[in-house]
Formats: C-alpha cells, structure tokens, sequence
C-alpha cells in the first residue's frame, strides 16, 4: 500500500532482543503458549520487528490450537515470500518477510479451507503488533481501510 523501504538495517538489528534476533535472523522457533501474540485477539496489524513491514491483519488471524500466532494469508500478496526448509530431517515451507528476508515462521497447508487452506504459522518474535488505534499515527493510515466494516456494531 506504500512505497516504503523495508530492508533491514543494521540499527533495527542492534534494537531486536536476543530472542527476536535469534527467530529473525538464525531462522529459530520461539516456544508455542510463551510469546507475545499467540492469543491476541485485538484488531489491527503485525508488521515485521526488523523493517516495520506491514504482514498479516488481525482479520486474519485464527486461533489454530498450535500456540503461535496462525494467519490465512498475508496482508499484501507479496509481503511473505516462501522458500523450501529441509532442516529438521523434514520438508517444511519456510515464511520470510519480502523486505528484510526476516525468518517469520512456516506455511503448512491445514489451516482453514474456506480461507483457502493455508495455515501461516508465525513466531512472535518476529512481529510487532500495531492495533487499530495507533495505525494513522504510526505510519500505517492506509491499513485503517480494512478495518472499517468490521467495526460497526454487532446486531
């Protein structure tokens, strides 16, 4: 939704904790049930830690029963590129934000059909949550759309 330069820089690294580091750049796992999101059920969007590269809305988000935070799909087509992981004597698809090629977790392909299948399973450690209220004044206004219709009341 914007032109923004989302590469990593060695400023944001030198910010991340040594847990953010380790997931985002040495491709670790975070443990399930012990991380910030897994059960956040607030609106708004997670944007990756390193760059601030908008990835996944909370309209998304699904309680998937793993302890991480699970996705349907990512926000933008092209925010999460996907490549093949054969690391733990197993063929997995590894999740990267397109930006920063920060490691975000994996794709596995149980998650709920009518939302297309996908189960985007991610560690928190490489997400920063922005909620609804805080979009416009920290640089994601133009996310503020997807959240419109969900935000009238309930009948």
């Amino acid at each position: 939704m914007d032109a923004h330069d989302y590469r990593k820089t060695p400023e944001a690294l030198s910010g991340l904790t040594d847990t953010q580091y380790r997931v985002t750049q040495s491709d670790a796992t975070e443990p399930p049930f012990r991380n910030a999101y897994w059960n956040n059920h607030e609106p708004g969007i997670y944007v990756d830690v390193v760059s601030g590269q908008p990835l996944f809305s909370s309209l998304d988000k699904y309680d998937s029963g793993t302890g991480w935070p699970s996705f349907t799909r990512p926000i933008e087509p092209d925010a999460v590129t996907t490549k093949t992981d054969r690391t733990l004597w197993m063929t997995r698809t590894e999740a990267r934000s397109s930006g920063a090629d920060s490691h975000l977790g994996h794709v596995f392909d149980d998650g709920p059909r009518d939302a297309g299948g996908l189960r985007y399973c991610m560690n928190s450690a490489a997400l920063r949550f922005v909620p609804v209220a805080e979009l416009s004044e920290q640089g994601y206004g133009a996310y503020l759309t997807l959240f419109e219709e969900t935000s009238s009341p309930q009948a």
